[in-house]
């Protein structure tokens, strides 16, 4: 499935956070989202990523946004993940697949000449009226959080 574009309503989701409290995509109305798609918690570059989210919070809160990242693990695992790393970011869990599909990140990937399905680390920003605003494809968690703050101070002007 591609992923949504542009100018297109984001993908509905409600899933559990890493406390099991469902988390919707309603429950963000009025504020600016970055939905942070990626592949295991507790992973090198997922461990950087999140951490960088983290430090960077209240320069998101200041633009009146969200961090919620995304991967197939569950909440036990965010939770382990977020004591181990001081994390202060929301985690969904979305074990069985659906809004990974729905975003088009639930990808076919190789490594080592062995294909498998995966999680392509990938960034939305959704508006506040629930829009796509951007999307990163294939992200590299270096400088990431800088590039999506960059371009939702230009998109906020």
């Amino acid at each position: 499935m591609p992923y949504p574009t542009v100018n297109t309503k984001a993908p509905y989701f409600s899933l559990p956070d890493q406390n099991n409290k469902q988390t919707s995509l309603k429950d963000f109305r009025g504020k600016w989202i970055v939905l942070y798609f990626y592949p295991k918690d507790d992973t090198p570059g997922c461990t950087v990523e999140a951490i960088d989210f983290t430090k960077t919070k209240n320069h998101f809160e200041v633009l009146n946004a969200i961090v919620v990242g995304v991967s197939p693990d569950d909440n036990k695992s965010h939770c382990t993940f977020i004591e181990k790393h001081k994390l202060d970011i929301v985690l969904l869990s979305d074990t069985n697949k659906k809004i990974l599909e729905a975003y088009g990140v639930w990808q076919e990937k190789s490594m080592y000449g062995t294909t498998y399905m995966g999680v392509a680390r990938t960034t939305f920003l959704i508006d506040p009226s629930g829009k796509i605003a951007f999307v990163w494809e294939k992200v590299s968690v270096t400088g990431h959080t800088d590039d999506v703050r960059k371009k939702l101070m230009e998109l906020q002007k």
